[in-house]
């Protein structure tokens, strides 16, 4: 089993910006990926970004929040950070981790309880 821990999440006015954090801890497991979804009200969860754990840290984001919006890790803490800048009322919605892990010889993923980010003035 792992468990992850969020934290970072609040109220924002437009144009600033949020940390978020997302500790992953367990036994027996190898991260491969982590990342992060978003979910505003009436609408199903989107991508946001993601980064492998490999040393490449190869990224991916979505559209909305390219040039905005960086993902990073720290490998040696199973973290992962999304530093959100220039934030549009848009981006408003409930922000969810997400780990992609192999656990003895299975591969799945977890998901954190999730971290409200509102940006409104």
């Amino acid at each position: 089993q792992v468990q992850l821990v969020e934290s970072g999440g609040g109220l924002v006015q437009p144009g600033g910006s949020l940390r978020l954090s997302c500790a992953a801890s367990g036994s027996n497991f190898a991260l491969l990926a982590m990342g992060w979804y978003r979910q505003a009200p009436g609408k199903q969860r989107e991508l946001v970004a993601t980064i492998t754990i490999a040393s490449s840290g190869r990224t991916n984001y979505a559209d909305s929040v390219k040039g905005r919006f960086i993902i990073s890790r720290d490998n040696a803490k199973n973290t992962v950070y999304l530093q959100m800048n220039s934030l549009k009322p848009e981006d408003t919605a409930v922000y969810y981790c997400n780990v992609d892990v192999v656990e003895s010889i299975s591969r799945r993923d977890y998901w954190g309880q999730g971290t409200q980010v509102t940006v409104s003035s």
